[in-house]
């Protein structure tokens, strides 16, 4: 679905990407992890269409992403930001289905916009304050709305920065088992992530990035290899078995 071929990125002449190449298919979940100013963000920019100055090639099914009309593209691609600011009295039901635009027909929404909207909302929880003003949520519930929307949009690939953000534990293992879980439906799922526990147990296959550059490509045990580990973050870890047989990082000097 995405071929990438030595792309690269520079903001105010410094690199921020550099020559990034790689492939993803579905059905997948990938995590993408490194320290901050690593380029997780600017490479899910990239790949979003949104940062039209790379050089290389970011190609979605054969076509660069710049080249695609942004209505065609928002039915195949949802992105979700870290962050999102709306200032106006939106309640989260109406941001939700806000992600049914690239398919609307006309000034009112359709029966299958209501019931894209009614699922994805029961699939993040956030029915119970559907009603609510979005500007009055938490960051977390924000965080939630904002994933239901994109969800809502019913697109082949997610491209999710940092989806957890703001959300506690429960939450965010919650949503990490939902997005392993609605992969297997035939999308292609790429979230950047610092958790690398969270990218170990529920990612098929981990990007690790360093300085603009990828350092790791692969299944997340080869991946999080203490020496991977240590070349990407820097620091010292031991890795035991957790659930699945999945590895689990411990932390230590």
């Amino acid at each position: 679905m995405y071929r990438l071929r030595g792309v690269g990125l520079s903001y105010n002449g410094t690199p921020v990407l550099q020559d990034v190449s790689l492939e993803f298919g579905a059905p997948q979940f990938v995590a993408v992890v490194g320290p901050n100013g690593a380029g997780k963000s600017t490479l899910l920019s990239v790949m979003a269409g949104l940062r039209p100055g790379y050089r290389g090639q970011c190609l979605y099914a054969d076509r660069e992403v710049c080249r695609w009309p942004r209505r065609a593209f928002a039915r195949e691609v949802s992105f979700v930001p870290q962050t999102v600011r709306i200032e106006f009295p939106f309640t989260a039901e109406q941001v939700v289905l806000m992600g049914r635009t690239p398919h609307a027909g006309g000034l009112f929404e359709s029966p299958q916009d209501r019931a894209a909207v009614e699922r994805a909302m029961s699939l993040t929880d956030t029915l119970p304050f559907r009603r609510r003003d979005f500007r009055s949520l938490s960051g977390g519930e924000r965080q939630l709305v904002i994933l239901a929307s994109a969800l809502a949009q019913q697109s082949r690939v997610l491209l999710l920065d940092e989806p957890t953000t703001f959300l506690d534990l429960g939450h965010q293992i919650a949503i990490y088992r939902l997005l392993h879980e609605i992969s297997r439906r035939d999308l292609l799922i790429i979230a950047a992530t610092h958790d690398l526990n969270l990218a170990a147990g529920f990612a098929d296959r981990i990007v690790a990035l360093r300085a603009g550059r990828v350092r790791a490509c692969g299944l997340p045990a080869d991946v999080l290899s203490p020496a991977a580990i240590r070349d990407v973050f820097g620091v010292q870890t031991a890795i035991a078995q957790g659930p699945r047989g999945r590895p689990w990082i411990l932390y230590g000097d």
